[in-house]
């Protein structure tokens, strides 16, 4: 597939299509109220950070987003055990006070649903990277969903952020796809991102009955579900693996 990946600072009128192309996300993970408090926000702030690929016939077929942040201050340093959540938190503060970022963390990359199996996501990965290294940045960091984590919802994200195949590559296939762009797990995420809601909420997302008290396992989550019927709620504590991506 002939690809043209453009930033949406320089196109953008683009927005629109960004926004409306389809995706396969389980309902259940756009509900995190982080994320819902930011993501929306990275296409007007962070333009720049928003790239897009269009196909022959100028479909928008995947798109990008990373943020800029601070990673080197104090009371940071670290990669956080917070993850996707915190990093859009840091990225946002750091804007609003006007700090310099030394650091790039991938956020999203999502691939239209018929152009998924083609290699887009590796491309759209390597015009990230790229991206990050045009604006003079030395490292790009990724909070990493392990995207086949969730036919194992019970294997600890440790042990399974950790398996290799025979070549060395590890065993997940999108943990494959940026190890093979060159980088490396610098730590666990356990707490990455969170989505705590009534039962009721959980029955309409997931078609599924959610009245027995322990530990759910739902299509598409990497982790068991923990329901509380006596409290009426659920929680998903979702982990990720942070990759660390040199430039």
């Amino acid at each position: 597939m002939e690809l043209t990946v453009s930033s949406l600072a320089d196109r953008p009128d683009m927005l629109g299509p960004i926004q409306k192309m389809p995706d396969t996300w389980a309902e259940f993970t756009t509900q995190d109220p982080v994320g819902n408090a930011h993501y929306g926000r990275i296409p007007v702030e962070f333009p720049e950070y928003v790239l897009f690929a269009e196909d022959e016939r100028g479909e928008v077929v995947a798109h990008a987003y990373s943020v800029p942040f601070v990673l080197r201050a104090e009371g940071r340093g670290e990669l956080p055990a917070r993850g996707w959540d915190q990093v859009l938190v840091w990225a946002f503060a750091d804007r609003r006070r006007g700090a310099r970022p030394d650091t790039v963390s991938a956020i999203s990359i999502v691939v239209a649903p018929h152009a998924q199996g083609l290699g887009l996501s590796g491309r759209m990965l390597t015009a990230m990277r790229e991206n990050a290294r045009a604006k003079g940045f030395a490292e790009v960091v990724a909070p990493v969903r392990p995207n086949a984590k969730h036919r194992e919802p019970h294997t600890p994200i440790e042990e399974y952020a950790h398996r290799v195949r025979q070549d060395g590559l590890p065993y997940d296939p999108w943990l494959r796809v940026h190890a093979r762009a060159g980088a490396s797990i610098e730590r666990i995420a356990p707490a990455s991102m969170t989505v705590a809601a009534s039962l009721a909420e959980w029955r309409r997302w997931t078609g599924l009955p959610f009245d027995t008290r322990g530990d759910i396992e739902v299509p598409g989550a990497l982790v068991p579900v923990r329901c509380e019927p006596e409290r009426d709620y659920a929680v998903y504590v979702e982990p990720n693996v942070w990759m660390r991506h040199p430039l």
